[in-house]
């Protein structure tokens, strides 16, 4: 009886944190929405400016909230079976979830995040930096894009892309166990490789813009969750490569 009340009172937590990550989201996509018309005909994301009289410590730490949370909204959803999972005995085919090693679970898996987060921010204030200080930069941005848009798509069809993918999904029935932090960062880091595509695609189409968060969010659900997932990462990987194609020629013509 007491496993029971543990399991409920873990996925009550987790549906609560869901709840506040979505939220959150949605209300820095209202509050950071908007950003600057640049030369070359594209729009650069508040997200990479700062506020006047801000420091980047504060810029910084305030991308990391906003990047923590969708990150909870879009990539719980996906990881709680194998993060749930993290809590049960090698070998045991009962449904013991201690809260403990779930919760270090879950936490060194979104500190892996945080990480990802922080190396984006970097990238990202100094590219718009440049762009705002350079038309020839600026006015290379789509071209780009649309190359990270057609490299992202490329990876979908890799060894390595499955290969990060199989680790991400070991949790539904595999036979993979670990505990605590280092388990969490673990899965933290094959879920990065396995949705780098589909994170350069939030990137580069909108990172504030909801509705391409939700599809990616629905995409990399669907990858991790599908019994059969080859066709989601080819569908997928064709459409990152049609976009950036079109994006491109766009350019030229």
């Amino acid at each position: 009886m007491n496993n029971v009340r543990i399991n409920r009172e873990i996925w009550w937590a987790c549906a609560v944190v869901f709840a506040v990550g979505v939220v959150g989201t949605v209300y820095f996509c209202h509050s950071m929405g908007g950003g600057m018309t640049m030369p070359g005909g594209w729009t650069m994301s508040m997200t990479w400016m700062r506020m006047s009289g801000q420091t980047w410590v504060a810029s910084a730490t305030m991308f990391l909230l906003m990047w923590l949370v969708m990150m909870v909204a879009m990539m719980l959803p996906s990881a709680l079976p194998v993060l749930l999972d993290n809590g049960s005995p090698s070998g045991s085919s009962g449904n013991i979830l201690p809260i403990l090693p779930v919760i270090l679970a879950t936490g060194g898996y979104f500190f892996v995040w945080l990480l990802i987060g922080l190396i984006v921010y970097v990238a990202g204030a100094v590219l718009a930096a440049e762009a705002m200080h350079s038309d020839a930069i600026s006015r290379a941005e789509p071209v780009l894009a649309g190359l990270a848009l057609v490299i992202s798509g490329c990876f979908q069809f890799t060894r390595w892309k499955m290969a990060g993918l199989r680790r991400c999904r070991c949790g539904l029935g595999g036979t993979q166990r670990g505990t605590g932090w280092r388990y969490g960062m673990k899965q933290g880091v094959s879920c990065a490789v396995c949705c780098s595509s589909l994170t350069t695609v939030l990137l580069v189409l909108g990172i504030m813009n909801p509705v391409v968060m939700l599809v990616v969010a629905v995409a990399i659900t669907m990858e991790k969750l599908l019994p059969k997932p080859e066709p989601i990462v080819w569908i997928s990987g064709t459409g990152m490569v049609a976009m950036g194609a079109m994006t491109i020629l766009k350019v030229a013509v």
